[in-house]
């Protein structure tokens, strides 16, 4: 028998899609490591568990996010992505108004000042490090404004929502990297804390403000949710877009003919974004834990494991997209999961599209081509998130 496949290991983090497509033709549901956890492969699979929650429960998450060696709760734990309903749903309805269309409009102007600064440095420069120059400035800035940041903290948002994203990417053993991520959430949660009690004594016209004043029924959110709900804005409105942007620019490097077609038909840019997120997903996968004694796919699994859905592994599944392995933009009607599925499908989804296709318009109308700059990236060591944690580029204007 051979040995399970470690989701955590250099090789799997840094080229996935083999070794999915391994597990593919084993079964829908399969062990890896680390732990033995069941590993959910397969789309139709991946999709049922996802709009499943009363057989798996969120608080799967838990076994990513709040390992025991962190020693205390990691305040992401509050937020709606590991709740269950009926309570997922009342406070799902508080942060949704903040990403409908009306209010997502109103961000595109500084959406386009931030890309726009961002490329006009890159091409002074020529040769930079993409993620910093442009993938993280632009969701650090829109999530700095709806949270009414400081600018001078958008830098270390980054900083902070790596840790927490790669959480479960560090071993217990690693000294280094526990006592960092101990030191970031305890950081994290004090900052949450005091901005918090900031916004009482003087409210503004930001998310913090508005959510200190909503109500669910005829209760205020606790301080515990409020911190969960900055975390999580934090989390998801970064990391995702961060390393979709990132995803793309790597495209561009590899597939250098993209970039002058989309300058030339701007208007196949959003097609080129969903085909990037199927490509290559910024969430790698989500985890649940089975409320009940549950059989899926054949395979029994018992109330309390921990089961891993592989949103990458579905992205390619050969049964939903035909040539997975291959990136077209011309593909159509593709049914991706890369933003979950059901009660917990990404608030933020619209916000990354925009942010996404807005910082493509600004850079694919004034360069002509990019160059990877190195011969091995490094990826972000994380069970959830998947994104090089930096993407050396020379850039070449029109």
């Amino acid at each position: 028998m051979s040995p399970r496949i470690n989701f955590l290991s250099r090789e799997f983090m840094e080229n996935p899609h083999p070794h999915l497509a391994e597990l593919r033709r084993q079964g829908p549901v399969v062990q890896v490591e680390p732990g033995g956890i069941w590993a959910v492969i397969h789309h139709d699979e991946v999709q049922h568990v996802l709009k499943s929650p009363q057989l798996f429960s969120s608080s799967g998450l838990r076994f990513a996010f709040s390992p025991p060696w962190l020693g205390r709760i990691n305040p992401l734990s509050y937020s709606i992505a590991f709740m269950d309903p009926p309570h997922h749903g009342r406070l799902r309805a508080l942060v949704t108004q903040a990403f409908t269309p009306k209010a997502l409009a109103r961000l595109e102007s500084r959406v386009h000042a931030t890309a726009r600064k961002c490329v006009d440095d890159m091409l002074e420069k020529r040769r930079v490090d993409f993620v910093d120059a442009l993938s993280t400035p632009i969701p650090a800035s829109v999530i700095g404004h709806l949270l009414g940041l400081d600018e001078s903290r958008h830098a270390q948002l980054k900083q902070w929502t790596t840790d927490i994203a790669t959480i479960s990417g560090v071993a217990a053993d690693d000294a280094a990297g526990t006592a960092r991520c101990r030191a970031t959430v305890e950081e994290l949660d004090d900052y949450s804390r005091r901005l918090l009690d900031d916004r009482r004594r003087e409210p503004r016209e930001d998310m913090v403000s508005e959510l200190l004043q909503a109500r669910v029924g005829t209760e205020a959110l606790t301080d515990d949710e409020l911190v969960g709900f900055f975390v999580a804005l934090l989390v998801g409105g970064l990391e995702t877009t961060v390393s979709l942007l990132s995803h793309c620019a790597r495209l561009f490097t590899m597939r250098p003919e993209l970039l002058p077609r989309l300058r030339a038909m701007p208007t196949l840019i959003p097609r080129f974004i969903e085909e990037t997120l199927r490509y290559e997903p910024p969430i790698l996968s989500v985890i649940r834990t089975c409320t009940e004694d549950v059989t899926l796919a054949g395979v029994p699994l018992p109330k309390g494991a921990t089961v891993l859905l592989s949103l990458v592994s579905a992205s390619r599944d050969e049964k939903h997209f035909p040539d997975g392995d291959q990136f077209i933009l011309e593909r159509e009607n593709a049914q991706q999961l890369s933003f979950g599925h059901g009660i917990h499908f990404c608030i933020g989804a619209r916000l990354t599209r925009l942010e996404a296709r807005i910082a493509l318009e600004e850079l694919v109308s004034r360069v002509d081509r990019m160059e990877l700059r190195t011969e091995r990236l490094e990826w972000t060591p994380s069970l959830i998130v998947r994104g090089p944690t930096t993407l050396p580029v020379e850039l070449f204007p029109v």
